[in-house]
C-alpha cells in the first residue's frame, strides 16, 4: 500500500522538501493531495536518510504544507502504449488533451528507457525523404540518425518543423512509418496551429502529438521529451515502425532544467545552466537510432532557437556535439523572404553518404551534391568581394558564379510551405542550375553523369540555327 505523509517541512518553487519517510526511491512517482481536493504529481528529485525532494509536475500555488497530503507510488513515471496512441494528442506528461477515450494499455513503461547498448546499435544507412531541397539534396536525413535544426527567434522554424512531419516518408519499402511530434513551452496560438496542420492534412493518423504549453510548469517539460521518445520506442522496437521523432523547442527544455537547478541550489555551469546538461541532452538524443535485429529505427530532428542567434551558446553547442550534424536557419535568407531559410553553407549531414546512391535515392546523389555546394560557397564568395571591391574587380566565370549563388537561393533552396518535392525532382533542379556554368569549372561530377542527366539541359539554351 502507498504511503502518505502530512509532513512537508518546506516548498521552493516546484520542490518540496517532505520529512520523515522510508523506503523512499529516487524517480519514484508522488501523488499530491492539495487542500482543495486537486491532485497533482511529481516525482523524487533526492533522498537522504528520512528526507526526500520532491519534483512537482503542477503549480505549488494554493500548497499548505500542513494540510497537503504526500503518497509515494512506489513506481517511477510511465506512459501507457498500445497502437491506439497513434491519433490521438497528450499533454507533456502523458494525458489525453483530444476528448478522446484513455488509452487502455497493452504495457506501461518508465520514461526514462534504457540506453541502447552501443554494440547492438545498426548503422544508419536509409534515406527518408522529407520533400524538402535544401535538406534532401544536400543535407540528406537518414534513417536512425539525430539531425537537428538550429533557428532563432521569429524564424519559421516552426512551419518547417510541421511540413517535415506531414511529408516524410521512406522510399521504395512498404513500410510503417509514424511521426512523434513533441512542442515544449510554446504558445496556445503555435499548439493550435500544430493540431489544425496535422488534422487537415491527415498526417495525424500517423502521428503522436504531445503539447507542453508556456503557461504549463516547467518541471512537466523536463518530461515531455522522455514521455514522447517512450512511445517512439514502442512503436519503433515493439511494433516494427519506423518513426521520427522531433521535438520543438529544446532551448525551452534546457530554461526549465535551469530553473530547477536553481532551485535545488546546484552550482551553476556556462550562463547558470547545470553542468550535467551534456549528459541530460544525451540521455534523450541517444535514444535514437536503430538496433540489430529489430526492423524498426527512431530517427531525431531537435529544434531549438539559438539565444542570440549565438551558434556557440551551450544549448546549440553541446547538441552538436552529441548529433550528426545540423541544419542552419538563416536570418538574412528570411529577410529576402525565402522559405525554408536554410543556410546550406553551415549545414552539415555527417551521415550524408551512407544514405544515398545507387537503390537509395540516385547515382548522382553524392556528385550533383557536391557540385552545388562548391558552386553556391564560390558564388557567395564573389559576390563578397564585389561588395568590396565593386563588380569591375569580378572575372566573367565569378560573375557567372555570383548570378548562379541568386539563382540557387530563387529556385532551389525556395519552396512553397506546402510543395513537396520528390528527390529525383530535387536533383534535376540541381543539374538544370548548374547547366548555365562553364563546363570547365565543374569539377565534381563525371562526364558520364553530365551527359546522362545534363545534356537535356545544354540542348534547351543552343542557340537556334540560322538559315
Amino acid at each position: 500500500m502507498p504511503k502518505e505523509y502530512l509532513t512537508i517541512r518546506d516548498v521552493v518553487g516546484p520542490l518540496l522538501l517532505v520529512e520523515k519517510v522510508t523506503d523512499v526511491k529516487y524517480g519514484e512517482l508522488v501523488e499530491l493531495e492539495f487542500p482543495d481536493g486537486f491532485v497533482g504529481l511529481g516525482n523524487v528529485l533526492e533522498v537522504s536518510k528520512e528526507t526526500a525532494l520532491v519534483q512537482v509536475f503542477e503549480s505549488t500555488q494554493g500548497l499548505n504544507i500542513t494540510q497537503t497530503r504526500v503518497k509515494f507510488l512506489g513506481r517511477g513515471l510511465d506512459f501507457a502504449v498500445s497502437r491506439d496512441i497513434l491519433g490521438r494528442i497528450f499533454d507533456g506528461l502523458g494525458r489525453p488533451i483530444d476528448g478522446g477515450p484513455k488509452i487502455i494499455p497493452e504495457k506501461r513503461l518508465d520514461i526514462h528507457g534504457s540506453p541502447i547498448n552501443p554494440y547492438a546499435r545498426d548503422y544508419p544507412t536509409d534515406f527518408i525523404q522529407t520533400g524538402i531541397s535544401a535538406i534532401d539534396g544536400l543535407n540528406p536525413l537518414v534513417r536512425g540518425q539525430k539531425l537537428p535544426i538550429f533557428s532563432g527567434a521569429g524564424l519559421p522554424h516552426a512551419q518547417i518543423a510541421a511540413q517535415i512531419a506531414r511529408q516524410s516518408k521512406v522510399l521504395g519499402k512498404e513500410e510503417e512509418f509514424a511521426v512523434v511530434f513533441a512542442a515544449m513551452g510554446i504558445t496556445f496560438e503555435e499548439a493550435n496551429y500544430f493540431i489544425t496542420e496535422f488534422r487537415r492534412t491527415a498526417a495525424i493518423e500517423r502521428a503522436v502529438l504531445f503539447i507542453n504549453l508556456a503557461d504549463d510548469p516547467a518541471v512537466e517539460r523536463i518530461a515531455t521529451p522522455r514521455v514522447a521518445l517512450t512511445a517512439a520506442e514502442y512503436l519503433a522496437f515493439d511494433l516494427d515502425m519506423h518513426v521520427l521523432v522531433i521535438l520543438i523547442d529544446m532551448t525551452y527544455y534546457c530554461e526549465a532544467l535551469r530553473e530547477v537547478s536553481a532551485a535545488r541550489k546546484e552550482v551553476p555551469g556556462r550562463r547558470g545552466y547545470p553542468g550535467y546538461l551534456y549528459t541530460d541532452l544525451a540521455t534523450m538524443y541517444e535514444r535514437a537510432g536503430r538496433i540489430k535485429g529489430k526492423k524498426g529505427s527512431i530517427t531525431q530532428i531537435p529544434i531549438l532557437t539559438m539565444p542570440e542567434d549565438d551558434k556557440t551558446h551551450p544549448i546549440p553547442d553541446l547538441t552538436g556535439y552529441i548529433t550528426e550534424g545540423q541544419i542552419m536557419l538563416s536570418r538574412d535568407l528570411h529577410r529576402k523572404g525565402i522559405y525554408p531559410p536554410i543556410d546550406i553553407l553551415p549545414s552539415l549531414s555527417r551521415l550524408k553518404e551512407k544514405g544515398i546512391g545507387p537503390e537509395k535515392t540516385r547515382e548522382d546523389h553524392s556528385d550533383i551534391s557536391n557540385q552545388l555546394f562548391a558552386a553556391y560557397a564560390r558564388g557567395r564568395e564573389a559576390k563578397e568581394l564585389a561588395v568590396i571591391l565593386g563588380e569591375a574587380a569580378l572575372s566573367e566565370a565569378d560573375k557567372q558564379f555570383a548570378d548562379f549563388s541568386d539563382a540557387f537561393e530563387e529556385q532551389f533552396v525556395r519552396q512553397g510551405e506546402y510543395e513537396e518535392r520528390s528527390i529525383e525532382e530535387t536533383l534535376d533542379l540541381g543539374w538544370e542550375l548548374i547547366s548555365v556554368l562553364p563546363r570547365v569549372e565543374l569539377k565534381r561530377v563525371r562526364d558520364e553523369y553530365v551527359e546522362k542527366y545534363m545534356s537535356k539541359y545544354l540542348l534547351k539554351r543552343q542557340p537556334a540555327a540560322r538559315l
